[in-house]
Order: C-alpha cells, then structure tokens, then sequence
C-alpha cells in the first residue's frame, strides 16, 4: 500500500490529544512527511475485561497511521501482565493464564469499532507472550545491564512506593519498564504510542531500540482523560466509558462528566474540530448553558464508537428516560383559577418572583421561559389550558400551570 502523506492527517496525528513527542515532532512530521513506511504500535496489558475510551484517544491515533499506510500493531501485553505496570499506591497482583485470556476475550471486537483488523491494510493483532516467555535467564540478565537502578528509581511512582512502608517496592517490578520497552526491539518498531502515564516505560524502549537495532525509535505520548468519577480510567476498576458498553450507557456515563470536563473531552474523545471547540470555549465562558456542549460531547463519543444512527438513539433515549424523569422530579404543579394572564403578574402568583420588578427584571434578562421558550416581552400573555403550561426560571425552577 502506498503512503499517504496528507499534511491535515499528519498534523492531526502530531497535535490532537498530544502530550508530548520524543525526540521531537518536527523529527517526527519530517519523517511521516517523507513517504516512508514505519512500523507503530501501542500495547494494552489484559488487567481487566474492558477497552475504554481513554485507551481509544491512541487507539484513534493508531488508525490515522493506518489510514496514511503505515504497518500498524496492536499488542496484548499477555506475558507483561504477569509483572503488571507498577501501580503507584501497590504492587500488582500476578495475574493467571486463565485471567489473562478471560480478560483479553472481547479485546479485539471492542478496539475493531475503531480500527480495522481486515481490508487493504489490516492492523495486526500480535501477544507479547511470542517473544518474553523465550527469553532466557543471560537474555534477561544483558537487558537489564543496558539500564540502572538509579534510572529505574527516577520514575516517579517508584520514588513515592520507596517511601512508604506500607506499600513496599518489590523487584520484579523494576523488571517491567524494561521488558515493554523489549517489544519495541523483538517488533522493530519505529514509533510507540501510548499514554502520558506510559512515558517512563516508552522511553526505556527508546533507549534499547538504539542499544539493540541501532535505529531510533518514535514516541508519541497521549494526554490523559480521567472517568466521570474524577479517577483515572482503569480496566480493572472498569469505571471508565468502555468500548463494550451499550450506546445508551456510553451516553448517559459520557452525560455524568462535570460541566469543567466538557473542553477536555470534546479534544481527547471526540473528532469536533478544534476551531469549533475553541468557539464552544468562548461561549461557556460568555454564560453558555453547558449542557448543550456535554450532549454533543456524549453524542460525539457514541458516534465515533458505534456510528451516527446509533448515537442519536443514546440521545433520543437520554432526552427521554433521564432529562424527562429529572424534569417531573422538579416540577411543582399549581391550579389558578384563571385562562390567561400577563406574565410579570403570573410569576409573581405562582412565586417564582417576589415582586412585580423582580419578575420584570427577569423577564428582560432572558431568565424566563413558557413551554421551553424564553419570553423576554413584560407585556406578554400566558394563555393556561387545563392540559397546563410550563413556567420556568433559570436553570433549576419550574412550575406546571393548569387552569380549573
């Protein structure tokens, strides 16, 4: 297949959801400019059942590169999950065959809504248990020389398990930065993609693809998207937005973010332009409602997931079991005696002003509104059915009016 070198997709690649390039992305752009074919892959460890859309901010990454024609990898990291990525609050529990394969079941049908493991150009599905679980004891012993345990303690989440007695650092951990960094050399890759967590570890590979294939080796580090519950994604907690989740769970958990993550999320989950994210910025900061811009951040994200049929089923299905649900919730029903009135007196009767001033004050400023609809007219005439009509204030205050 021949390479494409589009500069908009390339510069997509370099900039969205980018933490960070090494050695640098203008080293980078020259070489994805230049036609040549390079070998990439980003490694998931099988620690639980579930793909989230944090790992897809790379797995997206990896399909521009598909896409431009590049030999694309994605690794399970079933001989490294054994050793399991040092956590930082304590060591990992070893993992059995069992576990691993179980957790690895659905991997390659949930990354296949974003990627394609088939056609032109297919991404290959590859296990790191091929190559690590041959290694032999002076194997182990020569990579390990190619590092120190003065670099090994630098990494930050080692530093902090040193100093706390309760969660000691065990050895075998020391092992895993270098035996990802390994895949990269039993590949011969020459780029790596993986989280802003994964930089210790990427640019330990880096370091052997030079000892080893003599060549260098690209990384592109992502930027990271906590879980609506403000902890980082995890597929062992599986409190992320996962790739197997239905669209309507997808949605609603996408909908459970806090209005401060909407920038964030429409740049790493979304393909919105970045232009419009900029202007969508600018109008949550002008006093915006933000809900608007949370609901095309989930719909987004359902869209990218599954597709655009599907994703406004998960709105229509939000709008319709949640928002409705929360509404009723809300609503305070009265009954006036009454067929039609002038809105200023009307809020003041069913108390949602205090005085007639203060029901014109917020009717000029846009704070009202009958059936949905903002009123901004202090002559206006609410005409009440018995079928009722819905008066509202701000964000938060509503009363159902029906006439008796």
């Amino acid at each position: 297949m021949k390479i494409n070198t589009d500069k908009k997709l390339i510069d997509e690649f370099l900039t969205r959801g980018v933490e960070n390039v090494y050695p640098t992305r203008e080293a980078l752009k020259k070489v994805l400019l230049s036609g040549k074919k390079l070998r990439i892959y980003q490694g998931f460890d099988p620690t639980g059942p579930y793909l989230h859309v944090g790992h897809a901010i790379g797995i997206r990454a990896l399909r521009i590169l598909q896409k431009l024609g590049h030999e694309v990898i994605f690794l399970v990291g079933d001989y490294t999950a054994k050793i399991g990525d040092p956590d930082k609050d304590a060591t990992r529990k070893i993992l059995s065959d069992d576990n691993i394969e179980k957790n690895m079941a659905g991997w390659k049908k949930q990354a296949g809504q974003l990627i394609e493991f088939a056609g032109n150009n297919p991404v290959q599905f590859k296990r790191n248990y091929q190559w690590l679980s041959k290694l032999r004891l002076n194997e182990i012993s020569d990579l390990m020389s190619r590092t120190t345990v003065q670099r090994m303690l630098k990494r930050d989440l080692f530093k902090r398990r040193m100093q706390d007695k309760d969660n000691p650092l065990h050895l075998h951990e020391l092992l895993y930065p270098i035996l990802q960094g390994y895949d990269g050399v039993a590949m011969k890759v020459d780029m790596e993609i993986g989280g802003a967590d994964q930089i210790f570890n990427m640019l330990v590979g880096r370091d052997l693809s030079k000892a080893y294939l003599n060549k260098e080796k690209f990384v592109r580090a992502n930027k990271m998207m906590d879980a609506p519950d403000k902890h980082t994604m995890s597929k062992t907690q599986g409190n992320g937005i996962n790739l197997s989740d239905t669209p309507e769970n997808m949605y609603g958990k996408a909908m459970s973010y806090s209005d401060n993550a909407i920038m964030s999320g429409l740049e790493l989950l979304t393909e919105v332009p970045i232009e419009d994210i900029e202007q969508i910025k600018a109008e949550i900061k002008n006093n915006a409602n933000p809900m608007q811009f949370k609901k095309l951040m989930a719909y987004e994200i359902v869209k990218i997931v599954k597709d655009k049929k599907t994703a406004i089923k998960a709105q229509q299905h939000f709008e319709q079991t949640v928002q409705k649900k929360e509404l009723s919730n809300k609503v305070k029903n009265q009954k006036l005696k009454i067929k039609s009135q002038n809105i200023v007196d009307l809020l003041v009767a069913i108390k949602l002003a205090n005085s007639k001033n203060e029901a014109r004050r917020l009717i000029q400023q846009n704070g009202i509104k009958i059936d949905g609809k903002v009123v901004s007219d202090i002559n206006y005439q609410v005409n009440v059915t018995k079928q009722g009509v819905l008066v509202q204030r701000g964000k938060r205050q509503f009363v159902k009016v029906n006439n008796f």
